[in-house]
């Protein structure tokens, strides 16, 4: 949300929302959505968030599951991308002022202790349903088929839930409003297109985009090529380095990065030539020392025309403090790219 612009006091709407919108699902004022985690768990202790990557056949089976053992009009699962799913409760009995945390930076935990907290009375009701489906989802996951093969077959099974960044819908400044510009974005994953579309982005789906190491890059980069037809803005997001950046993967890291370098940016720059103006920034960092996210500042990469180049040679995060962006916070970005608009 920086990257883009956003004011995240007066924006910010939670995750769960975002995801929602990225999928189409219609949110009413008194919803609260839910991003909903299938996870890996053994003996009440976080094994994977990610419920061993599980693919989109089987995660659809679970959440059939689940809707079928917990499911009513004010209680709705819904698919999203592999693990990434989420979860819907309707009406004035469910709040979102709920304290949450982050299942892929708490590997090794034991759950229990990271159960969603009330933070004002109204939100009592809601951490009683999200505890009871804490408790009582294993049993009605582990039940299925896909988790009956996958444990015969010795791999990892998506046997537990873990909800968490609640919200309810909010209201985004367009880009064409604030910046005059058209934007389109390009993801594998709810949050990004959620968010995209919230700001008036048009999404773009590019086949084979998995969220993972084995996505489509190149036909990201085609699609971004295209775009630039008719947009003046294009945000293409990778989410494959962060993912095997929490599994403390260093080959693999290494992969997602050289993949991203040589299928995607490589061939945009290439074919867009020095008249395009060109950022690349990771989001967050994920350090493979500890396979959680971090606040440490990202570095970032800025090539505009007719913009000399300052004396930085490297792309890290020790570098790059060095060079002349200095430090961006909030819509400096934005402000940089489009300064008259």
């Amino acid at each position: 949300m920086s990257v883009l612009g956003c004011d995240l006091p007066t924006e910010y709407c939670g995750r769960g929302t975002l995801e929602a919108v990225g999928r189409g699902i219609p949110l009413g004022p008194l919803d609260t959505a839910f991003r909903l985690n299938l996870v890996t768990t053994d003996g009440g202790i976080l094994q994977d968030f990610s419920g061993g990557h599980i693919n989109a056949d089987h995660a659809a089976q679970l959440i059939d599951a689940l809707n079928h053992a917990f499911g009513s009009p004010d209680i709705r699962f819904y698919t999203g991308v592999s693990y990434r799913n989420i979860l819907v409760l309707s009406g004035n009995r469910f709040s979102p002022r709920i304290q949450m945390d982050k299942p892929d930076d708490n590997h090794g935990e034991p759950v229990d202790r990271h159960l969603p907290r009330a933070l004002s009375a109204e939100a009592d009701e809601t951490v009683r349903l999200l505890h009871r489906l804490i408790r009582e989802a294993p049993a009605v996951l582990e039940a299925c088929n896909c988790n009956r093969q996958l444990r015969e077959a010795g791999k990892p099974r998506a046997n537990g839930v873990w909800p968490w960044s609640a919200g309810r819908a909010g209201a985004f400044r367009k880009l064409s409003d604030v910046y005059g510009i058209r934007g389109a974005v390009i993801s594998a994953v709810d949050v990004i297109v959620g968010l995209g579309r919230c700001l008036g982005m048009d999404a773009i789906q590019v086949p084979g985009a998995t969220g993972y190491i084995d996505t489509n890059y190149e036909g990201k980069a085609r699609a971004a090529i295209e775009a630039f037809h008719d947009h003046d803005f294009v945000f293409l997001h990778v989410e494959a380095i962060d993912e095997v950046s929490h599994a403390r993967d260093l080959n693999l890291k290494i992969r997602a990065i050289e993949d991203f370098d040589r299928r995607v940016i490589v061939p945009v720059l290439d074919t867009m030539g020095p008249a395009l103006n060109a950022v690349i920034l990771p989001d967050h960092p994920v350090p493979i020392a500890t396979g959680k996210h971090t606040r440490t500042p990202v570095p970032v990469a800025v090539r505009m025309q007719n913009v000399s180049p300052d004396a930085v040679q490297s792309f890290d995060e020790i570098i790059c403090p060095g060079g002349s962006l200095g430090a961006m916070t909030n819509g400096d970005l934005m402000r940089l790219l489009f300064p008259s608009r």
